[in-house]
């Protein structure tokens, strides 16, 4: 696939994941209703799989940027935490399957992928949340077990799962339209 095409295709899929960003997304911690899924992490992992970790990074940190600055949601620590935990999901994921194109690679770039955001949201909301939402490390620390880290491993899981189920059908489709 050319230079230009990858590029074009990286965009298209960032703009798909903006637009799933914006239309769908809800709680699904209870207790915890500012932690909302979205399924905008699939289309980016997508990219990551068919085009490689250092477009799927481009990818996550130009939506995380867009994101921010449309929906004024979490301003720039908003956009920082949302690329840390897109960013390692796919960076993880897209270089293992990237080295091992199977699905057993797949699986293992995922379930990797997922596990790498789950301890690096851990991390950036220790570090960054009593910053963002103005509030102590400790009631941080106290979120952690009932909210911050189910929720990361169900969003990584539901979008691995996700991209994995549809992968090959949508980059086969995809790989069609580029060349």
């Amino acid at each position: 696939m050319k230079k230009v095409n990858k590029l074009a295709l990286g965009g298209i899929l960032s703009g798909i994941s903006i637009l799933l960003a914006i239309w769908i997304h809800f709680p699904i911690i209870p207790g915890a209703g500012f932690l909302l899924y979205d399924p905008a992490d699939i289309p980016i992992l997508i990219g990551g799989f068919m085009l490689g970790p250092a477009i799927g990074a481009a990818m996550a940190f130009i939506v995380s940027v867009i994101m921010a600055a449309v929906t004024g949601q979490g301003g720039p620590i908003g956009a920082v935490m949302h690329f840390l935990s897109t960013g390692t999901l796919v960076i993880v994921a897209s270089f293992i399957y990237t080295n091992n194109k199977t699905r057993i690679g797949a699986v293992q770039g995922l379930i990797a992928g997922s596990i790498g955001m789950v301890i690096i949201m851990v991390i950036s909301n220790l570090l960054l949340t009593p910053i963002y939402m103005g509030v102590s490390r400790e009631i941080v620390v106290g979120m952690l077990l009932p909210a911050i880290i189910p929720f990361n491993l169900l969003k990584a899981g539901i979008n691995s799962v996700f991209t994995f189920l549809i992968y090959k059908k949508v980059s086969g489709f995809l790989k069609n339209i580029a060349e």
